[in-house]
């Protein structure tokens, strides 16, 4: 079977269906590999799905149950999505990081039935959080640490294929203190995969890294992908920025994600090394997203590790809605977040009208990746435009070629290493602190995460506040710890306009320089 034919046709097809078709035609075809030395065929993941889908039946999930998990980025991680689509539940994968305050709002508004966790993670013990978390819901709490509830597949009742409807709940924190909750269909998260295909062009030959948390959206793209390619996933739990790039180049790694965090580090480790040797020797592209990306990075990764950097704009609410293609001029992968991605529609807007290409405005978008809305209803007024255009949020400009750049954001929110943090959360409860009369939460540029959260705040007469301080009660306060501020500043006014509204892009300018 040559390579083309070993690529499937995901139109109209559900994870599921995927996830049988891939085994029928590639059976004994490694589909990942972990940094313990575990592998796992497509075969022995069909498989391992059912069995898992027979214990999780038995315990009464199935079509339509509501099913939060946490769990790190392992096989089973992987094989709980299969079992639990092969099921038709609904599934909300949380990232690990989220604790009490976070976890316990999604459960309540997400009417949450099931919560599958690890024992310990990172050594974090996860059922006392989780026990906090659901009290006053009756919902069944699973540890798999690292074992799945297994049955006999025989018992299972008939899959029933549901493309279009509700199966995926997606939490992003966008520009207010609660997550909020993206409603996605198997027909979205297949269309966010159809993006990065056709911008990367993965073949079954391929090694993709699978870098990043999977309960991220991005997960569960790269798993429709598998479905779809037969690509190899070299999964890592934890990220280290020594460790991980030696794993990923020993092993044969081609499409090395998956944003400018990691790419940073792929260069870094790649300095370390003779002149001569090469980290990854068989890697073709640097793809990934998720934040900002300097403008010379592509020229460097390209002149010491051999290869382009494939960059792309999405959302949690709309994932992958641009990408540079690979064989897009240097330019472009250097200078842009790429174009709209097949059957996705953008356009920018400000003060009321259509930009015309070359001028900054809000991008606007509209295609079959977009979510269904927010589990919350009353949030999609302020989503959706007239039109029916989703607002991302995010300023931009579409030049002549239809080449994408993101410029800034409407929405007040910092992305530390891919992930969303609401700059009004921190600010709300520093604000409670009794030493704190006036702060404002901002994100300043960095190399190493893409951006760090920085709290300035201006102090009541004759109190003092350290940065110690300020991560301890932001703890005492059940703030994640990636949502904590590195950087602490005290000055003696905050600067705003007429209207009252803090100038942030001052405080970016005074403040930017600083680490």
């Amino acid at each position: 079977m040559g390579a083309s034919e070993m690529i499937l046709d995901t139109a109209n097809k559900t994870l599921w269906q995927l996830i049988e078709e891939r085994a029928l035609i590639t059976p004994n075809k490694c589909m990942a590999r972990d940094e313990s030395g575990r592998t796992m065929t497509y075969g022995r993941y069909h498989q391992w799905c059912l069995e898992a889908a027979a214990g999780l039946h038995d315990l009464g999930i199935g079509i339509g149950s509501k099913v939060s998990w946490i769990l790190p980025s392992r096989f089973e991680s992987f094989v709980l999505t299969g079992a639990l689509s092969r099921l038709g539940a609904i599934q909300n994968p949380i990232l690990t990081i989220y604790r009490a305050r976070e976890v316990g709002f999604i459960a309540k508004q997400s009417g949450c039935e099931f919560m599958i966790i690890p024992k310990i993670f990172r050594s974090f013990e996860y059922l006392p959080m989780a026990t906090e978390a659901l009290l006053g819901l009756e919902a069944q709490v699973l540890v798999a640490d690292p074992d799945l509830p297994r049955g006999n597949p025989d018992l299972l009742p008939d899959y029933e294929p549901v493309l279009k409807e509700l199966r995926w709940l997606f939490y992003s924190s966008g520009t207010t203190a609660d997550p909020k909750g993206a409603k996605h269909s198997d027909y979205s998260m297949s269309a966010a995969n159809n993006g990065m295909q056709w911008s990367m062009q993965v073949g079954p030959n391929d090694k993709a890294a699978v870098v990043f948390p999977i309960t991220h959206v991005g997960g569960l793209v790269w798993l429709f992908n598998a479905m779809q390619t037969g690509v190899e996933l070299l999964m890592v739990e934890t990220f280290s920025p020594t460790q991980t790039p030696a794993y990923l180049g020993e092993h044969g790694v081609t499409c090395a994600g998956a944003g400018t965090v990691f790419w940073l580090a792929y260069l870094s480790a790649q300095r370390q090394l003779p002149i001569n040797e090469k980290l990854m020797p068989t890697v073709r592209i640097f793809n990934g997203g998720g934040a900002a990306k300097p403008k010379t990075l592509h020229y460097e990764m390209l002149a010491e590790l051999g290869a382009p950097v494939i960059g792309g704009w999405g959302l949690t609410e709309s994932p992958i809605n641009t990408m540079v293609h690979i064989d897009d001029a240097d330019i472009k992968k250097a200078e842009t977040d790429g174009r709209a991605c097949p059957e996705v529609l953008l356009r920018t807007v400000a003060d009321g009208h259509v930009c015309a290409a070359g001028e900054e405005g809000e991008l606007r978008v509209k295609g079959p990746q977009v979510c269904m809305g927010y589990l919350d209803a009353s949030l999609d007024a302020d989503a959706f435009d007239e039109d029916g255009w989703f607002r991302t949020g995010d300023l931009g400009i579409i030049d002549q070629e239809g080449y994408v750049s993101i410029t800034g954001r409407l929405k007040d929110i910092i992305i530390r290493k891919g992930e969303n943090i609401s700059a009004k959360e921190i600010e709300d409860l520093l604000y409670a602190h009794p030493a704190i009369a006036d702060c404002a939460v901002i994100g300043l540029p960095d190399d190493s995460s893409g951006e760090r959260a920085c709290a300035v705040v201006v102090l009541k007469i004759d109190s003092s506040f350290t940065k110690q301080q300020m991560i301890e009660y932001l703890r005492s306060k059940q703030l994640s710890m990636h949502k904590v501020p590195e950087q602490l500043e005290i000055i003696e006014a905050l600067p705003r306009n007429p209207s009252g509204k803090v100038l942030k892009k001052d405080l970016r300018a005074t403040f930017g320089g600083k680490a």
